[in-house]
């Protein structure tokens, strides 16, 4: 599913009238039945770019991958202040739980039409990309 580059996930569990995502993704990947479906991923299709993660109004797509021995995590991250590249988080669960450290590899800053930062982490720990959903700065 990841070997080639990253592909988003969808964790939205809400059945409410929302499509940012659909309409959002170029390639065709992401589908749902009628307005009020939950989002479907078509891993074949995603090219991994990300506008779906800064563009979801319920923070619930995320981009997971891997490079080299290294887990990557894009996520939307709407906290102050925004950590910069280079610095080092806590990597939190779904339940804002520490589970690791990671580095900061990647800020995509909010524009006009998105309130969300896109930030990337990357970790030692592999098996953490099926977990990490957020992080707190280490100051």
């Amino acid at each position: 599913m990841i070997t080639k580059h990253p592909v988003v996930v969808s964790e939205c569990i809400q059945e409410i009238p929302c499509n940012p995502c659909v309409t959002s993704c170029q390639f065709q990947a992401i589908s749902m039945e009628g307005i009020n479906g939950i989002p479907v991923i078509n891993f074949e299709k995603c090219s991994g770019c990300g506008k779906c993660v800064s563009i979801c109004p319920g923070l619930a797509l995320f981009l997971i991958g891997i490079k080299g021995k290294k887990g990557l995590v894009t996520l939307p991250f709407e906290m102050l202040p925004v950590p910069l590249k280079g610095e080092k988080v806590y990597l939190l669960d779904r339940k804002g739980k520490e589970i690791g450290q990671g580095d900061v590899l990647r800020v995509i800053f909010p524009d006009k039409s998105t309130k969300s930062a896109v930030i990337t982490v990357s970790f030692d720990n592999i098996e953490l990309i099926k977990s990490v959903r957020n992080i707190r700065s280490l100051k």
